[in-house]
């Protein structure tokens, strides 16, 4: 019984230690017909209770050179943690969408930017905090850069 109780110890230390965080996949991820037209999908991991995770999103980009925020659908699906996020930016310009969310204390942030074929998985950056205008705007600048090769 001693040999469980510290199992249980080390893997909640361990969890609590990585922290809030999210994971960004394709909408089939999400194994539900209601994320089918979502521009992808994410789940929440360090939470120990996803159900009560508090999220949001916007998109941020440059629309014929002014910058433009705009909120975002996020849908929770019916498994607590998973979440799609839905298109509600215009198809030209260079888009970046910013994840936000809470667990208890804990916080989370992400920036997915968007390119012609949907997210960016490799370019895309995680924070255990909400990601700063300076991290959203060097990921436009990036964002734009890899466009233009």
């Amino acid at each position: 019984m001693l040999r469980l109780a510290m199992v249980v110890s080390v893997v909640a230390a361990t969890v609590l230690a990585e922290g809030f965080t999210f994971t960004i996949g394709n909408p089939v991820a999400s194994q539900d017909f209601r994320a089918k037209g979502a521009a992808f999908v994410f789940r929440t991991e360090g939470c120990a209770d996803p159900a009560k995770s508090q999220i949001s999103a916007t998109a941020e980009g440059l629309l014929k050179g002014e910058r433009k925020s705009l909120t975002l659908q996020v849908m929770a699906m019916p498994k607590p943690g998973i979440y799609a996020v839905f298109l509600g930016w215009p198809a030209e310009g260079d888009w970046i969408v910013n994840l936000k969310g809470t667990c208890a204390e804990a916080k989370a942030g992400a920036l997915v930017p968007i390119g012609p074929k949907g997210f960016i998985r490799e370019a895309s950056k995680f924070f255990h905090r909400p990601a700063t205008d300076a991290e959203i705007e060097t990921s436009l600048k990036a964002l734009r850069q890899r466009g233009k090769k």
